[in-house]
């Protein structure tokens, strides 16, 4: 059987300059993938090529069999990819209730993710559901962010480095949030810079490093050996 999302030896370029060099990564129905790396090895750029918000010059991005690779991203959210990207973009000027009203309107998705879900999940967006989004915290907004993607009732969810920027104890109740989208079945495609918080989620991994893929396996495989996260992820 096909993965869900197949990516397969993509290169995408910012101008003339190459960001991603033959990236190929796989995620299942129901996993948690996550890109591990340091700040600036192409795990943003990986997200955005496969939203279709910097297309791959090169290579495919397989969906559910179809390559969608250079679609607009508008296409690809109808057809099942909802993304986080990692500085939120919550519609500042709105209020919660209208962020999560246009996420659910703009996909045009059916499906188990309605505003009494979504509240249900973060319990503080209810209480906060007529205050102007600009106004929230960053921990409240990345919820917000998350939220609203959920609306769409994506299969697949794009978290961009959700824990960037929020307090330890924000990113402590973040986890639990992800880890109970996980029980609910959804597949998930994490980026991220923070190695515990990762590796909490994570069934499977890919370490990036100047654009390409350096590392590949199960999760507990970086979990357990210390000399290997070292040697990979140190800074």
């Amino acid at each position: 059987m096909s993965a869900l999302l197949e990516v397969v030896d993509i290169h995408t370029f910012y101008e003339r300059s190459c960001a991603l060099f033959g990236v190929s990564l796989s995620v299942e129905r129901g996993e948690c993938v996550c890109l591990l790396g340091r700040n600036g090895v192409g795990k943003s750029t990986t997200m955005r090529s496969i939203m279709g918000l910097t297309p791959p010059a090169q290579g495919r991005v397989v969906w559910n069999g179809q390559d969608i690779a250079g679609w607009p991203p508008f296409r690809v959210a109808r057809a099942g990819i909802g993304f986080v990207p990692e500085d939120r973009r919550v519609f500042a000027e709105l209020s919660v209730w209208e962020n999560l009203d246009i996420g659910g309107r703009a996909a045009k998705r059916g499906g188990p993710w309605t505003v009494e879900a979504v509240y249900a999940l973060f319990p503080q967006l209810r209480a906060l559901a007529q205050r102007q989004s600009g106004s929230l915290s960053g921990g409240e907004q990345q919820m917000l962010a998350i939220a609203r993607t959920l609306m769409g009732n994506p299969e697949l969810l794009l978290l961009d480095e959700p824990s960037e920027g929020l307090a330890p104890l924000v990113v402590e109740h973040l986890l639990e949030q992800v880890q109970a989208l996980k029980r609910h079945g959804l597949t998930i495609l994490l980026a991220e810079q923070g190695v515990e918080f990762s590796l909490a989620l994570a069934d499977r991994v890919y370490v990036l490093e100047k654009g390409a893929v350096v590392f590949s396996g199960p999760a507990a495989e970086l979990r357990d050996d210390a000399a290997l996260r070292e040697r990979l992820l140190a800074l």
